[in-house]
C-alpha cells in the first residue's frame, strides 16, 4: 500500500483506519514506542486535568522560551490546523515534518493498530526526538492513566483540576475521574495538583506510589489585587520548610480569573525542575505577558464585543459565566452555541442561563456532532431563557448574531472546539475578503 503524500490525506487515512475514535490502554502505544528508539535528553512535563490543560501548557512553553530554552510542545485538539498540535520553539511544525513523522510511526507499528490520537502522539514524540530540545511539554488527551501520552515518563506531572467530563470512559464521579487523572504521576518525582479541592483519590494515589505531591492552596498558591498578583510556595510540600514569595507579577495575557490557578501550577512545576531548567523571574514575567492561546476567553477587538471560548463542560461553563460577569454591562448577550452529543448540555446551559438573552444554536458535524434542532430540544428541556433559533453551522449562527446584535451588545461563541474553530475561520475569511 502506498502512503499518503499530503497531510490532509494522512489525516483522512488515520481517521478512517481505526473504528473506535477513543480506545484507552497503553499496551499498543508502548509496543510501537519501544520500536521507535531512545527518548530525547530533555525534561518532560505532562499536563492532565479536565480544564486548563492547554493554557497551562502555553504558560510553561512561553516561560521556558523566554528563558532561552529549546522547547517542544504537544497539545490537542487543534482549532483550525492539525499543525497547531506540535510546536517546536514556539512555531507550528510544517506539513512535511508531520508527514515524515507519520511515516516513521507507520513503519514502526507494523500490524499494531493505533487510533488517530495515538498515531499523532507518537508522531509528535518522533519529531521531538529529531530536534535538540531542553524541555518537552505534553498535554494529556483524555483521562491520564490509560491515555497515550502516559507512555512517556514525566519528570514532573501536573493535574490542573478534576471535574465531570468524559464520564463514559473515566467514571461517574470526581473520585473515579481523579484516580484516572492522577495516573500520570510517577514514583519519586514531583506531581503538581492545581485543584484546591482535589478528590481524595488524587492524594491517595500520589501517596501510594511515592510521588512528591504539591497541592494548590496547601503547598503553593497566589493572591493579588487589580494591578498585580503574587505567587507563594513552601520550600517543600505539606507546608514543609520556609515560605517563599514572588510578588509584583503582571497578570497573564490569558484573560480570566481561573488563569492564576493555571499560572501558579505552572510556576510550581518549574520550581520543582529548577536544577535542570532554572528560570528567572524576568522570564516568568515575560512569558506570562506574551502567552497566547486562541479560544480561551479570547475577546476580539471591535463592536459588538465578541468572546470566543471552547468551554464544553459545566466546570468550564462556570468559569466562563464568572468571566462574563466581570466584563461590565452589555444590554444583550447573543450566544452562538454548539455542543457535541455526548456532552452535558443541560449542565452548561444551567450555568450560563442568566448570562444569555438569545441562543443561536448551531449544528456540528462528525460522528459525535448533533444537529441544531436536536440540540434545541435539549435546551428547551433545560429551560433555556430567551429566544432560541437554529442554524446549520456555527458560522451561519455567528453571521446572524452579527446582523442582530447592537453595537453595544456582546456575542459569546462557545460549547466546543468545533464551534469556535468554525466561527474563527469565518472571521478570518471575512477579513481576507475585506482586504482584497
Amino acid at each position: 500500500m502506498s502512503l499518503p503524500k499530503t497531510l490532509a490525506a494522512w489525516l483522512d487515512l488515520l481517521e478512517s483506519r481505526h473504528g473506535q475514535v477513543i480506545q484507552l490502554g497503553l499496551e499498543r502505544v508502548q509496543a510501537v514506542r519501544t520500536k521507535m528508539g531512545d527518548a530525547p535528553d530533555a525534561v518532560v512535563i505532562t499536563v492532565g486535568g479536565t480544564n486548563g490543560k492547554g493554557s497551562t501548557c502555553a504558560m510553561l512553553e512561553a516561560i521556558l522560551l523566554a528563558e532561552g530554552y529549546r522547547v517542544g510542545c504537544y497539545t490537542s485538539p487543534h482549532l483550525q490546523h492539525y499543525n497547531e498540535r506540535v510546536r517546536v520553539n514556539g512555531q507550528d511544525v510544517t506539513d512535511e515534518t508531520l508527514i515524515s513523522a507519520f511515516e516513521a510511526v507507520e513503519s514502526a507499528r507494523g500490524d499494531t493498530p493505533l487510533t488517530y490520537f495515538e498515531h499523532g502522539t507518537l508522531a509528535a514524540w518522533e519529531i521531538f526526538r529529531g530536534v535538540a530540545l531542553d524541555a518537552i511539554i505534553l498535554e494529556v488527551g483524555l483521562g491520564g492513566r490509560l491515555d497515550a501520552v502516559n507512555v512517556f515518563d514525566a519528570d514532573c506531572a501536573i493535574v490542573t483540576g478534576v471535574a465531570l467530563d468524559h464520564m463514559e470512559f473515566l467514571g461517574d464521579d470526581r473520585e473515579a475521574i481523579g484516580f484516572e487523572k492522577a495516573g500520570i504521576f510517577r514514583a519519586g518525582r514531583p506531581a503538581v495538583c492545581g485543584d484546591p479541592q482535589p478528590p481524595t483519590s488524587v492524594l491517595e494515589h500520589a501517596e501510594r506510589i511515592g510521588a512528591t505531591l504539591w497541592v494548590s492552596g496547601r503547598d503553593f498558591g497566589f493572591g493579588g489585587d487589580r494591578q498585580q498578583w503574587g505567587y507563594w510556595r513552601y520550600e517543600a510540600p505539606h507546608a514543609g520548610g520556609r515560605l517563599i514569595k514572588r510578588g509584583g507579577l503582571a497578570y497573564p495575557a490569558l484573560r480570566g480569573a481561573n488563569q492564576l490557578l493555571n499560572a501558579a501550577a505552572a510556576l510550581t512545576a518549574l520550581e520543582t525542575l529548577r536544577d535542570r531548567v532554572p528560570v528567572s523571574m524576568q522570564a516568568v514575567r515575560q512569558g506570562l505577558m506574551l502567552v497566547e492561546v486562541p479560544g480561551r476567553f479570547q475577546v476580539l477587538p471591535g463592536k459588538p464585543a465578541v468572546v470566543l471560548d471552547v468551554a464544553h463542560n459545566p466546570q468550564a461553563a462556570g468559569v466562563l459565566a464568572e468571566n462574563l460577569s466581570g466584563m461590565g454591562f452589555y444590554p444583550e448577550t447573543w450566544a452562538v452555541f454548539g455542543m457535541l452529543a455526548d456532552k452535558d448540555v443541560e449542565g452548561v446551559v444551567a450555568l450560563l442561563n442568566d448570562r444569555v438573552d438569545h441562543w443561536l444554536i448551531a449544528g456540528l458535524p462528525g460522528p459525535r456532532g448533533v444537529e441544531a434542532e436536536a440540540l434545541a430540544v435539549r435546551l428547551h428541556a433545560a429551560e433555556a431563557k430567551g429566544d432560541l433559533r437554529t442554524f446549520r453551522s456555527p458560522a451561519e449562527a455567528y453571521d446572524a448574531a452579527r446582523k442582530s446584535a447592537a453595537e453595544g451588545d456582546r456575542i459569546v461563541v462557545f460549547g466546543s472546539f468545533l464551534t469556535v474553530a468554525d466561527v474563527l475561520t469565518a472571521i478570518q475569511d471575512q477579513r481576507r475578503a475585506e482586504r482584497h
